[in-house]
């Protein structure tokens, strides 16, 4: 039986695409390894959102290769650059794009014979017609209805939704994931459903725009009565909802997570920035007083609730003054979680012609300041929470530690750590948090 290994970089949106990958490859008789040096070929499947993670996904793949095994480049990377990224990494045996996922198993095969397939042509998916609610499978990509995806974790990324409609001046998703598409409800619960029933204690939703969701099958508040469904699914612990668009967050939504059992009051939120004059030049909406609002409005309905946000700064024309704004609404806004992220231009964004480009050290020293700030921020919401009784899923237990998360942390945020604590992966424990180390949660059973 031949032997593949994945490797995943980037968001938990490629994390879907690898377990689908995953359940396609074992349905053609594949063995999927944990480890790479067992394998008998390696899929590095990468991200290309920012330059840093181009790096990231690069250097995985030249490692990679070191291995001595064929290597195939999947993902954002690949879909985005395609022929290109193959002519500049020679070391890649074959540049697949997601049109070819369909087919990855003939693909490996290929390669293992020596052969090296045609590196994919990139396209501006923009351009292509949505797929209709008629032609939709289990997930949104030809073929993918019936797989079955392995669960090896207590949390497990559901998708949601492909795309995205909105044309932020900073971003080249939309041309390479192409325009926004839902899947049915019916496709989404049934596998949560198998999730729980494979050992699965929390779901969370990925999307590129989850308050999209519902709008291409003619219900805009189709997130507002999916949540509660999945959250009554028999075993779930919880459901949580990754990456909401500030400016369309309806009342109905924020009341939905901030108050439905079994739904996580998480609100991670994409603010990138807090300056109402950046924001338009970024083609966002929105400003400091309107997310404070928001804030507010869920926090007097969950005071416990969490926040998650990332913001982007040094964008061309943002001036000390922006800066300024920016710096106290994080202060006033008391997130839970903040990424911070310095300006750099993506090919065939707008951004990239507009006027006010900031010199690197500007944008250096700002991102400092503003994350050293986030740091200090972060830590005070923490102290805040000591007292608190949380419900937390295990996620690991290493030497003793057990770590997990409550409702409030995301994957990938702040955890809870319980010395000493006796418990499993997989367990539902409730947690009385007694300190803090930094922004993890210190707790006690």
């Amino acid at each position: 039986m031949p032997r593949v290994h994945l490797t995943t970089l980037g968001c938990a949106r490629n994390d879907v695409d690898s377990d689908e990958l995953s359940a396609r490859l074992d349905a053609q008789g594949w063995e999927v390894s944990a480890s790479d040096e067992a394998a008998d070929v390696i899929v590095v499947n990468t991200c290309g959102f920012i330059a840093s993670a181009k790096k990231d996904s690069i250097d995985t793949v030249l490692a990679a290769a070191d291995s001595g095994v064929p290597v195939v480049v999947a993902g954002c990377l690949a879909e985005r650059y395609g022929r290109e990224l193959a002519d500049e990494l020679p070391e890649a045996a074959a540049v697949i794009g997601f049109d070819d996922y369909t087919g990855l198993p003939d693909i490996l095969e290929r390669v293992l014979s020596g052969d090296r397939p045609q590196p994919h042509e990139p396209r501006d998916r923009r351009t292509l017609i949505p797929i209709s609610p008629v032609e939709r499978t289990l997930g949104d990509s030809p073929g993918t209805a019936g797989l079955r995806r392995s669960v090896s974790a207590p949390v497990v990324p559901v998708k949601l939704a492909s795309g995205c409609d909105r044309r932020c001046s900073f971003c080249a998703i939309p041309s390479f994931r192409g325009s926004f598409v839902s899947r049915r409800p019916t496709d989404v619960i049934a596998e949560v459903a198998q999730v729980v029933a494979d050992g699965g204690r929390e779901v969370f939703l990925v999307s590129e725009n989850s308050t999209s969701y519902g709008k291409d099958l003619g219900d805009i508040r189709l997130l507002e009565s999916l949540l509660p469904a999945i959250g009554s699914v028999e075993g779930l612990t919880r459901v949580r909802v990754s990456y909401l668009q500030p400016a369309e967050v309806r009342p109905g939504l924020i009341e939905v997570i901030a108050a439905t059992p079994g739904v996580a009051p998480y609100f991670d939120l994409s603010f990138q920035h807090a300056s109402a004059s950046v924001l338009r030049r970024m083609r966002r909406f929105g400003d400091a007083e309107s997310f404070l609002e928001l804030i507010q409005r869920a926090r007097a309905i969950n005071p416990a609730a969490g926040f998650r946000s990332n913001v982007i700064v040094g964008f061309p024309g943002e001036t000390d003054d922006d800066v300024q704004v920016l710096t106290d609404f994080l202060t006033q806004a008391r997130l839970d979680v903040v990424g911070v992220f310095g300006y750099s231009d993506e090919d065939g964004t707008e951004a990239v012609g507009l006027d006010g480009h900031l010199p690197e050290h500007i944008i250096d020293e700002r991102v400092a300041d503003i994350s050293a700030l986030v740091d200090d921020l972060m830590e005070e919401r923490a102290r805040e929470r000591i007292g608190e009784n949380v419900v937390v899923i295990v996620e690991s237990v290493e030497d003793g530690v057990v770590e997990g998360r409550a409702a409030h942390q995301g994957p990938e945020d702040a955890a809870v750590v319980l010395p000493g604590a006796s418990a499993k992966v997989g367990d539902v424990i409730g947690v009385h948090v007694i300190d803090i180390d930094g922004p993890d949660l210190i707790g006690q059973t």
